[in-house]
């Protein structure tokens, strides 16, 4: 049986084109590729590749200029914020949350709205692994192209599972029998119709967007087409701790909002979702509102 795409550059000793995260005495990073006979240089020296080539991870190198860098492959998560960007790369916590809450498991057939940069591309094609299916949309071919070359640079090349599409998702979307629909856009709201279409009974809908207004319309939207169970929304905030001691506290930054998630699943053809029971506040809807729970009834 041979290995998943990409598993041969993750272990073993150091070689010839494996990317080298270098750490250095103070915790900065620096991520360079390994090639035969070059230098690395930093403003406190220089080493030889060759010294890490045939070197198992977790080796300290020592620079010119006698300084320590601890040496090891970079993980997904330092990989997608150090990559070329064309747009926005979706967060590491963010993508981990879509991974969990959307379900995404090994063979799962995706669809993603909004490569960007490949970030949560490269996050999808490792959990569903070389028997799934991810079928990619965006509608820029230059963030396509930047997406791509990341993508391949992290697996080695060409991902099997993958597909890449330059287009629009509500005009290009041929897929049918999709387990999981991952929307990462500016207006969600407008492929909605074509998603349900795609998806199969009890498939995950994810939308990530960046603002309040965006996390509000796709939510009603939803609500309104008629076809998704209740959808659940939420963000999430990283903050790492300073331990050193007695010396226990919060860090005094963290990464904060960086962006909305919500999922909703895709009821059986002809279902209506579940009356709802719940009391919106007086006003939560303005008076040009004609979607569910119009007229202020309190019954959905």
């Amino acid at each position: 049986m041979s290995e998943p795409t990409g598993a041969a550059r993750r272990r073993g000793p150091f070689k010839v084109g494996d990317q080298v995260q270098l750490t250095d005495p103070k915790g900065r990073h620096y991520t360079f590729t390994l090639e035969a006979g070059k230098n690395f240089h930093t403003h406190k020296g220089s080493f030889p590749h060759d010294e890490l080539i045939g070197a198992p991870e977790g080796s300290v190198v020592r620079t010119t200029g006698n300084v320590a860098y601890l040496a090891l492959r970079p993980l997904l998560p330092d990989y997608v914020l150090s990559m070329p960007r064309g747009a926005a790369v979706v967060y590491p916590k963010d993508a981990g949350q879509i991974l969990a809450f959307a379900d995404i498991f090994p063979g799962a057939r995706v669809v993603e709205a909004g490569v960007g940069s490949g970030s949560l591309s490269s996050f999808l094609l490792r959990a569903i692994g070389d028997q799934g299916m991810l079928h990619s949309y965006e509608r820029r071919e230059d963030f396509a192209e930047i997406a791509r070359g990341n993508v391949e640079r992290y697996f080695g090349g060409p991902h099997p599972a993958w597909q890449l599409t330059v287009g629009d998702l509500q005009d290009n979307l041929s897929d049918t029998e999709v387990d999981r629909v991952i929307l990462d856009m500016l207006a969600p709201w407008e492929c909605l119709d074509a998603v349900s279409k795609a998806l199969v009974p009890g498939g995950i809908l994810c939308c990530y967007v960046a603002t309040t207004t965006q996390l509000a319309r796709t939510v009603e939207s939803i609500r309104e087409i008629g076809c998704f169970n209740e959808p659940t929304s939420w963000e999430t905030m990283i903050r790492n701790w300073h331990v050193e001691g007695l010396a226990v506290r919060p860090d005094h930054r963290m990464i904060g909002h960086t962006g909305f998630l919500l999922t909703a699943r895709r009821l059986a053809d002809g279902v209506e979702p579940p009356m709802r029971r719940r009391r919106p506040a007086k006003g939560a809807y303005g008076e040009d509102y004609d979607g569910p729970n119009a007229g202020g009834g309190t019954g959905r």
